[in-house]
């Protein structure tokens, strides 16, 4: 996560709270003029398009305020949804057993993308099990990871 992105982070999650909403996770993705600001809300009784509606403007009505990003951007707020992407310790614990995909910063094994099931989390670091083998992957090396949806 980047410098931008955990200082959004600190700054937004109070007021989704007040919402009455958990901040699951953010992503700024630069792209030139078209740089998009992902905001990922969840609720244990799910989301609606109605609470994406407020929680994007309260977080607008911050980020008109504060101002921490320079150039223009696109806000989308969104639920995380069945393919959610992993961000904190605690997502992944929630997420052991299930299928996911991993990309990593560094190659690890002689790759960066991985796909297998999570076998367990520690403080630092996740088990991958992929084709028979299991890969020992850090946090800290983690540069994307989501569970793989299953219909």
């Amino acid at each position: 996560m980047t410098k931008l992105e955990q200082d959004l982070l600190t700054m937004l999650s109070p007021s989704v709270e007040m919402l009455g909403f958990e901040l699951h996770g953010l992503e700024f993705v630069q792209a030139g003029r078209h740089s998009t600001l992902r905001v990922y809300i969840d609720h244990e009784a799910g989301i609606s398009v109605d609470n994406c509606a407020d929680a994007s403007r309260q977080i607008s009505a911050i980020l008109d305020v504060e101002d921490p990003i320079t150039n223009e951007y696109d806000l989308e707020v969104s639920s995380p949804g069945v393919d959610r992407l992993l961000f904190k310790q605690d997502h992944y614990e929630k997420a052991q057993g299930e299928e996911v995909r991993v990309r990593t910063k560094l190659p690890q094994d002689g790759r960066r993308n991985f796909k297998g099931d999570l076998v367990s989390v520690s403080s630092d670091m996740i088990t991958l099990s992929s084709d028979g083998t299991e890969h020992l992957i850090m946090l800290s090396n983690i540069e994307r990871a989501n569970i793989i949806a299953k219909f």
